[in-house]
């Protein structure tokens, strides 16, 4: 009898445990893939972007980021994805720096180019999957000349400084939300809008980061319900006070 108890006991904690972990975004394996770089020494050619952070510096992503191909894009719902990259030194001695890694988020698209061969400038052309990296990004595992360098990559939690950020857009009866500096899977699957005066709202991915509802929301606080694509969910309950104005950023103190 006492056996059994503990048995049950035993499996009830690992069930308990294992839904635990499950909300906790882990890193994938690891797969291979290309990366070249794009927007100069300073990466002053990587602002604004097809996931809308605008000025990198400024939103907190600096100058580790990366244009994803469409293979990895997922028409912008992997904006904001982390990927740990290593050089693969194995394969091009010549052109990796041995052992040497560094961690990027997902801030734009590489399109294809179907005028050229997937192998010889079509780098990002389905079904390959790329990262077209900010040169300073790339400068920590390849030497410059080489231009294009066989990587392995994994997917891996994001840490990110200070809270997730909101930067309402748009006009009467169209917010416009760019949500950034999510932590954790880093990329959001749904949101939902709540004014001081409404019930919860469902929004719609309008573009990359950007979040659209069509209510009237003026003079009204903001609050926000986000799911993350490992599904976390967390509320950001007045993180835009009433007092709000178009093009304005506000910060919580709430991560994921």
């Amino acid at each position: 009898m006492a056996k059994t108890l503990l048995l049950a006991s035993a499996m009830a904690l690992s069930i308990c445990y294992s839904f635990t972990k499950a909300n906790a975004f882990t890193a994938s394996g690891w797969t291979k893939a290309h990366a070249t770089f794009y927007g100069g020494s300073d990466a002053s050619g990587t602002m604004g972007g097809a996931c809308g952070y605008g000025n990198l510096y400024s939103t907190g992503y600096g100058t580790r980021t990366a244009a994803l191909s469409t293979a990895l894009f997922n028409d912008g719902a992997s904006c904001g994805q982390c990927y740990k990259i290593i050089c693969d030194y194995k394969s091009d001695s010549k052109w990796c720096i041995k052992g040497a890694s560094v961690t990027i988020t997902a801030t734009n698209f590489c399109p294809p180019n179907f005028a050229l061969p997937n192998n010889n400038g079509g780098w990002c052309n389905p079904p390959l999957q790329h990262f077209d990296m900010a040169q300073p990004a790339w400068e920590k595992i390849g030497i410059y000349k080489g231009g294009i360098v066989p990587v392995l990559f994994q997917r891996v939690p994001c840490k990110k400084h200070g809270g997730v950020r909101f930067t309402v857009n748009g006009r009467d009866y169209f917010e416009l939300v760019m949500i950034s500096n999510v932590a954790g899977a880093g990329s959001i699957q749904s949101v939902s809008i709540k004014g001081s005066k409404t019930s919860w709202m469902a929004m719609s991915r309008n573009w990359g980061a950007n979040w659209q509802s069509n209510a009237y929301l003026n003079g009204q606080s903001l609050s926000f319900k986000i799911t993350t694509t490992d599904g976390v969910s967390k509320e950001f309950d007045g993180v835009v006070p009433s007092s709000w104005g178009f093009g304005q950023t506000f910060s919580s103190s709430l991560q994921f």
